[in-house]
């Protein structure tokens, strides 16, 4: 198809004059050298819930695109980066692959000729793993909507800390040249009593350097009666202290932690291991704060699966969805089995303790794992969820996951490098963030009214964490996107979402402004599978749900168009009024 292969060859050339200070013509040469057969003919697509539809199959350097000669057929456009596994069959000279995307959809291809289904199943493999991140598609794209706002400067460490408030606490940048923690942003928010000599030297108490560094500032709603002020309470996070076998301690650690706290006030510090994994830790170097150096801090253990668990029951689970021949029992036991719902629980049971502590005891609390860089991360941002209403506001959401997710050092390209099909063992990768999304969503299922945002918000934001045309979740921390100019040489996702076109799209029509805390029931019958993620292609969309949405949009529409309209007859009554009054038609 002349429309297609026209795609093909100038597709690396409009890359070339991609304006946005690259040399790509380099880059061009290497996947010319990926790409051995650049276009099929007669190839046909199978994906869910579309009939089968022949057409020309090309590939460029970041897509996979299936173009049909039938009018009405849409174009497939497949991110090669959505691509976790492929699987090859032969039988005679027509090759079947069967392509399993990374936000669980399944297609499958037949290519006629046995050597050109190799190649393009040899090309897909190779630009599926580019070892190069500069080589992935935000570096080549180009958007061609108008931007209004530049989501990288959307929610900056300066401007957020702005907002608290507080005379407690101050900016410090210790950290501005990477140095001190590498896995840290360049400004961060601690005690104002504290001077960066302390902080610097509790960083070198601390795994990776995470000293302990404040998340969230919590106005109670019970007001202290002596000092006739609402009491403000704080939640932290960090990585381990580095106490080791000997006991070892840092008197500027526990200067910094203690002054969290005021005279005669405790705090609680969660550690999300077991107490056994805690002294395990200990005897390698790690360890936990110890009630004699930091006595006014409870330590309270709740344990919390690493990312490599999360991995092994989400293979389970999206492989029980995909078995077609459960029968009901046999599903209900698969679901079981693979603890999915069992870590969203502990999840989701963790920051509720958390919020409690925080809320309704007006007590601080600290949260550090091993390296504070996972579940340290679900926790205190799920309770922020919980606590604050502007978390669950559109802007709100963006500012948390940038501040408490990006900007913290979650390792995304690690953890999001493969998703639940990939064949064997990836060291670093565990679906911590889609786990954290879950438990939003349960939040959302039994609140939905609190929340500003839909749904598809947040399968939105899961399918870009793992495959996206935009930079928000390349690397691993800001050491590494400061390196690479990432905010020079990319776009923001929330530069796109947050324009108001696209916004309305993801915008709840239930919402109503809810300022209360809310509590998750963490019971297992109020916990569900999030099917629009794990069976959207299995079970597709509920008919029913969606004409309900439906009528609700419509609905909204037609109570706003009365309102506008009621609102131009009072003006016109008004102006009416105010003529037969001037021409002495009636009395005031």
């Amino acid at each position: 198809m002349e429309e297609c292969c026209y795609i093909c060859e100038n597709y690396l050339k409009r890359c070339e004059m991609n304006g946005r200070g690259f040399f790509f013509g380099f880059h061009a040469m290497e996947f010319v050298e990926f790409i051995k057969t650049p276009k099929v003919d007669n190839v046909v697509l199978h994906r869910p819930f579309h009939p089968p539809v022949e057409g020309t199959l090309c590939l460029t350097g970041h897509h996979l695109i299936l173009s049909s000669r039938k009018t009405n057929s849409e174009e497939l456009w497949l991110l090669h980066s959505n691509i976790d596994a492929i699987e090859k069959k032969f039988v005679g000279a027509v090759g079947y692959l069967t392509i399993k995307c990374k936000n669980f959809m399944v297609i499958k291809l037949d290519i006629p000729g046995m050597e050109e289904c190799l190649n393009i199943a040899s090309s897909i493999e190779l630009l599926s793993n580019l070892e190069s991140v500069t080589l992935t598609y935000p570096f080549f794209y180009c958007p061609k909507f108008e931007i209004l706002e530049d989501g990288w400067h959307a929610f900056l460490a300066e401007n957020e800390f702005a907002r608290l408030n507080s005379e407690d606490w101050r900016l410090t940048f210790v950290n501005k040249n990477f140095q001190v923690c590498p896995s840290y942003p360049p400004v961060l928010v601690v005690p104002k009593s504290v001077d960066d000599e302390t902080v610097i030297a509790a960083a070198g108490f601390r795994h990776g350097g995470r000293f302990p560094v404040l998340s969230y500032v919590h106005a109670s709603q019970e007001i202290d009666i002596r000092r006739k002020a609402t009491e403000k309470t704080v939640i932290l996070r960090s990585s381990q202290p580095l106490t080791g076998a000997n006991n070892k301690r840092c008197r500027e650690d526990e200067k910094l932690v203690n002054a969290i706290l005021g005279m005669g006030k405790r705090g609680y510090i969660i550690d999300t291991r077991s107490q056994n994994a805690a002294m395990t830790a200990k005897s390698k170097g790690g360890g936990f704060e110890t009630e004699a150096h930091y006595p006014q801090w409870r330590r309270v253990h709740k344990p919390l699966e690493r990312y490599g668990v999360l991995q092994d029951s989400l293979c389970k689970l999206v492989e029980a969805t995909y078995d077609n021949s459960c029968s009901m029992d046999k599903w209900m036991s698969r679901l079981e089995s693979s603890g999915w719902l069992s870590h969203v629980k502990e999840v989701l049971t963790t920051a509720c303790l958390v919020a409690q502590c925080v809320d309704r005891e007006s007590s601080s609390v600290l949260v550090h794992g091993t390296d504070g860089l996972d579940s340290t991360l679900q926790v205190t941002s799920l309770a922020q969820v919980i606590l604050d209403p502007d978390c669950r506001t559109v802007r709100g959401f963006e500012a948390l996951l940038e501040r408490e997710w990006i900007q913290a050092g979650h390792p995304f390209a690690s953890r999001c490098a493969k998703s639940a099909f990939s064949p064997g063992k990836h060291k670093f990768t565990g679906p911590v963030f889609l786990c954290f999304l879950d438990c939003v969503w349960q939040i959302y299922q039994q609140f939905p009214c609190s929340f500003e945002f839909n749904e598809q918000f947040l399968v939105m934001l899961f399918e870009n964490a793992y495959a996206s045309q935009f930079g928000t979740f390349l690397c691993n921390n800001e050491s590494e996107r400061h390196h690479l100019k990432l905010k020079d040489k990319t776009y923001s996702l929330w530069t796109f979402i947050n324009r108001p076109q696209i916004l309305q799209t993801y915008m709840n029509p239930l919402h109503q402004h809810n300022t209360a805390v809310i509590w998750p029931s963490v019971a297992p019958q109020s916990l569900t599978l999030w099917c629009k993620v794990y069976q959207r292609w299995e079970v597709g969309k509920s008919s029913e749900r969606e004409g309900s949405w439906n009528e609700i949009l419509r609905i909204q529409q037609h109570d706003k168009e009365l309102k506008e309209r009621t609102g131009q007859l009072r003006k016109q009554l008004a102006d009416l009024q105010k003529e037969a009054l001037e021409k002495g038609l009636i009395c005031e």
